[in-house]
């Protein structure tokens, strides 16, 4: 299994790297034209590297194989993406892509329910974190087109300016809140609570 794995890795890796070049080699394609392939050629490769680099920095140095599931599963999302560009399937197919919305995001999610369930978390920890890892990626993409896109298009920001702003604010006000949650409180760094129980007495005496 790891390494049929492995091979579906490195063939999404070496497809997406093919992809955009070609979307690079090209840009005057319509089906390329304001899509952003010059910040994608950039911004994906970084992506679909983060499994290696947190393996390097956590799991190898504690003798964990590494996670080929979990590499294919983040970089497909990101082949999907730009072959559905090269297909010029997201103007042709009109469904084309709520659906990689879906499937993108529960590949992602995949990957991430898969290392968090070798971290040892409760079940229903993994479902609520990938949940909450979904959300936050799904936020952070919408900010990135937000930059890329609709601030070239005057006429579209008062439609999605709106939109933006709220996930902007709900996004900072959860993250806020989770980074003070996490905080150590002084009651639980060490002291412990007295005992205000009420103390019966042994069972060797007696009431006179």
């Amino acid at each position: 299994m790891i390494f049929r794995w492995r091979g579906a890795a490195v063939g999404l890796k070496a497809l997406l790297v093919a992809l955009l070049l070609l979307a690079v080699a090209f840009p005057g394609w319509e089906r390329f034209a304001d899509k952003a392939m010059g910040t994608r050629a950039i911004a994906y490769p970084v992506a679909v590297m983060v499994p290696w680099l947190w393996w390097r920095w956590r799991g190898r140095a504690r003798g964990r194989e590494y996670p080929w599931d979990v590499d294919a599963l983040v970089t497909a999302p990101f082949v999907i993406d730009v072959g559905g560009n090269a297909l010029d399937l997201y103007d042709r197919v009109t469904w084309f892509d709520d659906a990689c919305h879906f499937g993108n995001w529960a590949l992602l999610g995949g990957a991430a329910g898969l290392a968090l369930r070798r971290s040892g978390l409760p079940r229903w920890a993994v479902a609520l974190t990938c949940s909450g890892i979904g959300a936050i990626t799904a936020i952070l993409w919408e900010l990135a087109e937000y930059g890329v896109f609709i601030l070239d298009t005057p006429e579209s920001v008062s439609i999605y300016r709106d939109t933006i702003g709220d996930l902007t604010l709900g996004l900072a006000g959860a993250t806020v809140a989770g980074l003070l949650c996490a905080l150590p409180r002084d009651r639980e760094s060490g002291r412990s609570a007295p005992d205000r129980g009420i103390r019966l007495p042994s069972s060797g005496t007696s009431a006179s």
